[in-house]
């Protein structure tokens, strides 16, 4: 129990220092120093610095996916299950806010580059409600045949730049704000 517990805190640690300072601004002594460990104890749990980041991404990813398909509104309209993945995804990145900012950071380096080619272009084994979404939209012509790359980019990106802005206190998301965004997304994919 006890080591499960000093592998939560040296994820946790990571995780704070990663969001808030980046990659390059936190060492595996000042992560270790903040979970209250040694180095040498993190190397207990973790091959390398770059399995702790895989480590800690995975874990941020399993939990917003676990977020995602609690309630998903498997064999609805597409429509509704666009609405429910955006609604929901701003739903918990804004009670999640140190997730996302651990996921922006991951997303916007080399880590995150590999993460994203293989998520889109490679079968993971996990549920990809992403994929499944754009794929069912196209066969039912109902989301426009673009490169699936884009099609994250018009469908998803916006909302995460207003989840940042959110974050950041440039604008404040509401339920009803939210829905806006969502539906300005869709309005950019649909036929």
């Amino acid at each position: 129990m006890k080591k499960q517990i000093k592998r939560e805190d040296i994820i946790c640690a990571a995780m704070d220092l990663i969001a808030d300072q980046g990659f390059h601004g936190a060492p595996m002594s000042m992560i270790a120093q903040k979970a209250e460990v040694g180095v040498g104890t993190i190397y207990r749990y973790f091959e390398n610095r770059d399995m702790l980041i895989e480590a800690i991404y995975k874990e941020k990813e399993k939990r917003l996916l676990a977020f995602l398909l609690e309630n998903y509104s498997y064999g609805q309209p597409v429509r509704k299950c666009f609405f429910d993945i955006g609604t929901r995804l701003v739903d918990y990145f804004i009670r999640n806010p140190m997730d996302f900012k651990y996921s922006e950071q991951f997303h916007n380096s080399p880590y995150g580059e590999a993460h994203r080619r293989n998520r889109i272009f490679a079968s993971t084994g996990q549920p990809n409600i992403f994929m499944e979404l754009y794929e069912r939209g196209v066969a039912q012509q109902v989301i426009k045949t673009l490169p699936p790359v884009i099609f994250f980019n018009l469908a998803f990106a916006p909302i995460i730049w207003s989840v940042r802005d959110h974050i950041l206190g440039m604008v404040q998301l509401d339920d009803s704000l939210a829905r806006l965004i969502v539906a300005s997304c869709w309005d950019s994919v649909k036929m």
